[in-house]
């Protein structure tokens, strides 16, 4: 039985293949699967500087393949005895699941993971007993993604015995490095923005510290100062701290200890370790003591209030002149907390004259006798972040700190801290605080939304903070970039958050795959006199600039729906486009009574060049699979560009802040993953925030902000 079929695929067996890939993003599974294959299959690669996907072209036949994974199919069935895909339709469906998971990881890279981790648990290879095509698309998708070192332990030494294997050895120099690590791959703005001068830098020696208080959930002002810590730290081959400057147990929780630490996951910064500033509890205490004993330090009774506007005033407290015999007493009634401890703080002895406030002997310690996360009641005097910081920052190896400029003023009080004991110095920078208008970042304004039941919490998509931000469509590429192209600058200005969000657009454009969905009430019947007597099944592909993202099936039907927006705009006579579909001319346009469109009436003219007609239309077959969507916009938090001090966040917040359209969609919408982003054609870019499933849930689409200043996102 030789059809044509096997006619056509015997001359392809005889060409030979070239396949051209970018080196930028290069086709890692042809790579290693033509280097098996080498004897078998003639295959000559070819990197192209401005290639935008893998693509075979077979010669001479002239016949091609577009996609990595396709071509690396193609090599591994032309070369059966290397088993490589299978040699039996169960083998073969396998690796295709595994194929399939390896997608997967792009988008859902946690619960990917799990599936490849639990396959693995009991057997060196995903398939077989020796390595196959689903093994080495797993190894090449989580190299491009840069992610090994996201991995469980146990993966991770999987992914270094792939590694090992010959063919795959020979093609590690063509993974391309992380874009974080060094700075000359940097986007070239981001490189170019972030000169800071630091002082005293030995490539190997630089230690930075990221040290968040574990009162809440890390948001975008968080963000830059932790991307800021990390780039200088992988600049310079140095040592990134994460520490928890937990000092105030009132404020604190171990549920946002593990939040932080997940954040920082999420935007793939990978601190060389984590710390405590409640590991030196003990130290601090010492330092504190030895403060008293030197004469630079005293305790202090004087009412809270009173202290408060003595600082302002530089009035001196009845206490300073208090002999060192005198603060000890004191200080062990503290240490102690008796009724009269209670009422004492320790404060520096520094200049109550100082045009600087800061120096205007600031507390360094006071009572807090709510259980801290850690250590329970063990302590119940804790030390002010002003005071335990630098000390922490030095006897824990810190080189460079660096800090938003609203520390700025607080830099001298940094080093005299370190000074009167006779500490290492630490090099402190600034860079200016992001400040973004039409929303907030404080916790207590962020809280007032949680309760009153505004928001669902603080991964809800309309909050700033990074749980947010991710949940509503941004990449961790994107805020990167954004993050770093405003660099290491002082300046603090109130900006347009759009700014970061079209940076996010072009990082996702190129890699989102293509759908159609319009609102359910805004559909108009176009009835084509010459379309399919039956629907008709065709592969389009998901983005016609991105083969990798491989192809979606679309149904043609004799009348289709289209947007009623379009419908209005249209005349007789007029040639249009049905996008992935071909021409078509319109005969009528149909009114009723109100004079609104009602329907349209044309042929298909498929015939017809798609180059010289100006309107593209998306359209929907008139079907019983369509996919009932709810589309999800969010707007600012707020209306007013910022909020002036002790304002009521209740008088500005956004009424606009959520809003639903229901809409129907292409039928292969329902096969979408949660957080999978993609792009509504003529509609804008969205992010699956629930997944179809039926007859429980329906899929939630979020909309992903592209930068432009809609109405929805101004004032409200």
């Amino acid at each position: 039985n030789c059809g044509p079929s096997f006619l056509l695929w015997t001359l392809s067996m005889s060409d030979s293949l070239l396949v051209r890939y970018s080196p930028t993003q290069p086709a890692l599974n042809t790579l290693v699967v033509s280097q098996y294959a080498d004897k078998i299959v003639k295959v000559k690669l070819l990197p192209k500087k401005d290639q935008p996907y893998a693509e075979a072209t077979f010669v001479p036949s002239g016949n091609s393949l577009k996609g990595d994974l396709v071509i690396a199919r193609y090599i591994a069935r032309a070369a059966p005895q290397l088993e490589l895909y299978g040699n039996d339709p169960l083998t073969q469906t396998q690796i295709d699941q595994w194929i399939d998971v390896s997608k997967a990881l792009k988008t859902d890279f946690d619960n990917s993971t799990k599936q490849i981790q639990t396959q693995l648990s009991s057997r060196k290879f995903l398939v077989h007993d020796k390595p196959t095509l689903a093994d080495i698309a797993v190894w090449a998708e989580i190299s491009l993604l840069n992610k090994a070192q996201d991995l469980p332990e146990s993966l991770q030494t999987w992914i270094k015995s792939i590694e090992e294997i010959p063919q795959v050895k020979a093609n590690l120099k063509n993974v391309p490095k992380s874009t974080v690590d060094k700075a000359s791959e940097l986007p070239k703005k981001a490189k170019v923005s972030m000169e800071m001068n630091l002082q005293n830098v030995e490539k190997g020696k630089v230690v930075t510290r990221f040290p968040p208080e574990p009162s809440g959930y890390l948001h975008v002002g968080h963000m830059k100062a932790a991307l800021l810590n990390n780039y200088y730290a992988r600049l310079n081959d140095g040592k990134l701290i994460l520490r928890f400057d937990d000092t105030n147990p009132a404020k604190e929780k171990e549920e946002y200890v593990e939040n932080l630490i997940a954040d920082l996951k999420r935007i793939e910064i990978h601190p060389d370790a984590v710390t405590h500033t409640s590991d030196h509890f003990d130290v601090l205490l010492q330092y504190a003591e030895r403060l008293i004993k030197d004469g630079k330090g005293y305790m202090d009774a004087t009412p809270k209030e009173n202290l408060r506007a003595e600082r302002m005033d530089g009035i001196e407290s009845v206490y300073r002149k208090n002999t060192i015999e005198e603060n000890l007493k004191m200080w062990e009634e503290f240490r102690k907390v008796t009724e009269l401890g209670k009422t004492y703080v320790l404060r520096g002895k520094i200049d109550m004259q100082s045009k600087n406030k800061a120096l205007r002997d600031p507390i360094f310690y006071r009572v807090n006798q709510t259980p801290h996360h850690r250590t329970g009641t063990k302590y119940q005097v804790y030390p002010i972040y002003d005071f335990a910081c630098p000390i922490v920052d030095s006897i824990e190896g810190v080189t460079h700190a660096l800090r938003s400029v609203e520390y700025h003023d607080r830099q001298p009080l940094y080093y005299w801290v370190l000074d009167a004991f006779n500490l290492r110095r630490v090099q402190v920078e600034d860079f200016s605080r992001l400040s973004f208008k039409y929303t907030v970042l404080s916790k207590r304004y962020l809280q007032a939304f949680i309760n009153k039941g505004l928001v669902s919490g603080w991964d809800d998509p309309a909050f700033p903070t990074i749980q947010g931000l991710l949940r509503r469509g941004l990449t961790v590429e994107g805020a990167r970039q954004y993050i770093l192209s405003q660099g290491a600058s002082r300046n603090t200005v109130n900006i347009q958050i759009e700014s970061m969000w079209a940076i996010n657009k072009q990082v996702i454009d190129p890699i989102v795959p293509r759908y159609t969905a319009f609102p359910a009430n805004q559909k108009v019947k176009f009835v084509l006199s010459n379309g399919p007597a039956q629907p008709e099944q065709r592969s389009v592909a998901r983005h016609k600039k991105n083969a990798s993202l491989g192809e979606k099936v679309l149904s043609y039907t004799k009348d289709v729906y289209l947007e009623l927006e379009d419908a209005k705009g249209l005349v007789a006579a007029e040639e249009v486009t049905l996008m992935d579909w071909g021409n078509a001319i319109i005969r009528e346009v149909v009114k009723n009574e109100a004079g609104d469109v009602s329907e349209v009436r044309g042929d298909l003219h498929l015939e017809g060049d798609f180059k010289t007609t100006k309107k593209k239309l998306t359209w929907l077959p008139i079907i019983d699979d369509l996919v009932e969507v709810t589309l999800v916009e969010y707007g600012n938090l707020i209306t007013a560009e910022k909020l002036e001090k002790d304002e009521p966040i209740e008088n500005f917040i956004n009424p606009k802040l959520r809003t639903e359209t229901i809409a129907i969609g292409d039928p292969n919408l329902r096969l979408l993953p949660k957080g999978q982003r993609i792009q509504l054609e003529r509609r804008g870019y969205f992010i699956v925030d629930r997944a179809y499933l039926p007859p429980s849930s329906n899929l939630v689409l979020i909309l992903i902000p592209d930068g432009r200043m809609v109405d929805v996102y101004k004032r409200g």
